[in-house]
């Protein structure tokens, strides 16, 4: 997805952020970046970014899922509702692996929500993937529909004001922090699409059920 200027300004007037016009667009984003040579290094992908990461599980697990996600993405909405659950009950809520989710907002819809779920948690992981979860499930509303006063809902909600919602989206260092790190992983770990999963720093490509994790794991977990 290239996102220029001109578009992100339409984009913005079109879902009513125009809080965002004053800052920077996204990194260009492209097939290019992506077709580099070599594959990334585990080093590479667990190197840590311009935002912390946020991670549940075992901090010390010999097995770390790390997964790049666009709260616009309805692939990663369906996992994070069909699957993430499972692998929740069987490996991350007994302290078997890791997971990591990280920021790849495909438009500035995705960039909004995730400054928005960024604001929210703050350092605390357990509320930023309470209200990425949130996000996803109700992905058809924000999306498609009024996305300014959705986001004001929700961040509402969460204890957020409306002032401060604004202040969220209008935070050009927050913006640049994520775009950084969506930089990164399409210039360096390949990423140029969502979900993509690292295992450990590889990259799973076509994974998409909990039996491909599954079996993934398993074998791991032997090791």
């Amino acid at each position: 997805m290239i996102i220029t200027r001109r578009a992100f300004t339409a984009a913005l007037s079109l879902t009513g952020l125009l809080a965002l016009t004053a800052l920077s667009p996204l990194p260009l984003i492209g097939q290019a970046a992506a077709q580099s040579a070599g594959s990334p290094t585990a080093a590479e992908v667990a190197k840590p970014g311009a935002l912390p990461d946020m991670a549940i599980g075992n901090p010390n697990a010999t097995v770390t899922i790390v997964e790049y996600a666009s709260l616009t993405c309805g692939h990663c909405g369906t996992f994070t509702e069909e699957v993430l659950p499972k692998i929740k009950a069987k490996y991350i809520d007994t302290n078997k692996i890791k997971f990591v989710f990280r920021e790849f907002p495909l438009d500035i819809k995705a960039a909004a929500g995730s400054m928005l779920t960024r604001c929210i948690a703050k350092d605390d992981a357990a509320k930023y993937f309470a209200v990425t979860e949130l996000l996803f499930r109700q992905q058809t509303e924000w999306v498609l529909k009024d996305t300014t006063a959705s986001l004001k809902r929700i961040g509402k909600q969460a204890g957020l004001s409306e002032q401060a919602v604004e202040a969220c989206l209008k935070d050009q260092a927050l913006l640049d922090k994520i775009a950084a790190d969506q930089k990164y992983a399409n210039e360096v770990l390949k990423v140029n699409a969502t979900p993509t999963f690292f295992i450990n720093g590889e990259m799973l490509r076509g994974f998409g059920t909990f039996e491909d994790f599954d079996k993934r794991l398993k074998d791991l977990l032997k090791e």
